[in-house]
This record gives C-alpha cells, sequence and structure tokens, in this order.
C-alpha cells in the first residue's frame, strides 16, 4: 500500500513538473554556468558551450544572462542537440522555477523567439512571452529598431541585412521553383521580401497548420535571417516562423 502511494506521488510530482513549460524533449542533465561567453554562448564548468535554444538575443544585451553565472541549470534537448558551432543546444530551467530561462527572458523583453521550438504547445507559449513584452514595450521592444518591420519598408531591408528580423505584411502570391517554395509579399523580387521555404518541408508547415499556399492573401509575421539573393529574402525552416495575423 505504502509503495503504491509513492509510485502515485512520483507520478503526480512528474506530471507537475512537465505542467510547468511545454518546451523541452529528452533530458540533459544539470550543467552549471561558469560564464557568459556572449549572448549565443553560454560557458559550462564541464568546459561545454551552450547556446539557449529557440532564441535571437540582440548584441548588447549580455546583461540579461549574468544571472545564470554560478547557477545550476536543468537542461532538455532543444530541435536540434547541436548547432553548426558544435555547441550544446537546449532549453534551460533554473531550480525550482515554473518556467525555462527562454520563456523567463522573452516575458522580460529580453530575447526574441527564433523559432525552432519543441512542438506547437511550447511554439505557442513562447511566442505568448513575447508578444506581451512587446505589447508592453518591456526590454528591447521600448526601442523602435526593434519593432516589426513592415514588408514595404525598402529601405531599412539593407540596413538590417545579415540580421535577425521580424516582418509583418500582406502575401501577394506564393509560387514554386524547383526545390523551393516562394511566398512573395511583392512582385520586384530585387526589391520586395520573399521567404523560402524547402520544398521537402512542405508537409512539416502543412501539418502544423500553416500550408504554403493557404498563405497568399493572408496578412502575416515572419521572423528570421534577412539576407539578400538578387533581392531580400528570408529562409524559413520551421512552421513556428510564421504567425497568421489575419
Amino acid at each position: 500500500m505504502a509503495r503504491a502511494l509513492i509510485l502515485i506521488v512520483g507520478m503526480l510530482l512528474s506530471s507537475l513538473a512537465a505542467a510547468q513549460s511545454p518546451c523541452g524533449g529528452a533530458g540533459l542533465g544539470t550543467v552549471t554556468v561558469k560564464a557568459v561567453r556572449d549572448v549565443r554562448t553560454l560557458l559550462l564548468a564541464d568546459g561545454r558551450t551552450l547556446r539557449l535554444a529557440a532564441l535571437d538575443i540582440p548584441a548588447g544585451r549580455e546583461a540579461a544572462l549574468r544571472a545564470l553565472e554560478g547557477q545550476p541549470l536543468t537542461l532538455k534537448s532543444g530541435a536540434e542537440v547541436r548547432d553548426r558551432y558544435g555547441r550544446l543546444t537546449a532549453f534551460a530551467m533554473a531550480p525550482d522555477a515554473a518556467q525555462t530561462v527562454q520563456e523567463s527572458l522573452l516575458s522580460a523583453g529580453d530575447a526574441r523567439f527564433s523559432g525552432r521550438a519543441t512542438g506547437k504547445a511550447c511554439a505557442e507559449a513562447l511566442l505568448a512571452g513575447e508578444r506581451q513584452a512587446r505589447e508592453a514595450r518591456l526590454g528591447l521592444w521600448a526601442d523602435p529598431n526593434f519593432a516589426p518591420l513592415r514588408a514595404d519598408d525598402y529601405g531599412r531591408f539593407r540596413a538590417e541585412r545579415g540580421r535577425f528580423v521580424l516582418v509583418e505584411g500582406k502575401v501577394l502570391s506564393v509560387r514554386q521553383s524547383g526545390a523551393t517554395i516562394y511566398v512573395n509579399f511583392g512582385r520586384r523580387f530585387t526589391r520586395d521580401l520573399s521567404l523560402t521555404i524547402l520544398r521537402r518541408l512542405r508537409g512539416d508547415f502543412t501539418a502544423a497548420g500553416v500550408e504554403p499556399s493557404s498563405l497568399q492573401g493572408r496578412r502575416i509575421r515572419a521572423r528570421g535571417w534577412l539576407e539578400y539573393r538578387r533581392g531580400p529574402i528570408v529562409d524559413v525552416t520551421a512552421p513556428e516562423q510564421i504567425e497568421i495575423i489575419e
């Protein structure tokens, strides 16, 4: 009887912990943050480096991460275990916290959601935190330079080249060429912004309720790195990079 009660209590505690945050996959253990190397990299006491999954933290906001120095963090895997630089990529949870570090930073306006969440519920939680901070003009959102770009603000595109951006506008057309789907905000490819989605990823977008062809005529908010290839381009690799506004 006592053993059964212990098992039930354990299951309830596990369920409660899981309910605290919908973000993160497999457990990666507990680590201690030794130092903040830069806004994208935390140096761990065991010598490894950690990048906080699903976040873009603008340069100059390292202070938001300083509170993590010397602190233990429980890690859960992100959409990818390591990034292209070999850094461990994970969601992090401080002891007794009800939210991940990611959710806390977004809610305080110290970061932007970059996409690559671990499921729809996680993406919704991260977007909700960012949205509340943006509407309240907290942290970086108090600076008008971080406001979402208009899709017809052509003068800003070159200035923001190579940077992470949020862009809002009405989709004019959706076209497919070879292995790529183009979500176009205008007719002039050398001037107007386009989002690119690899054709092989279409099923992921459809399953998430963001079928590319359905975006035509819709007002959306997209996020990603702004590049130039004949014209301004944002590569979209995950459905949560696109929000349908209306």
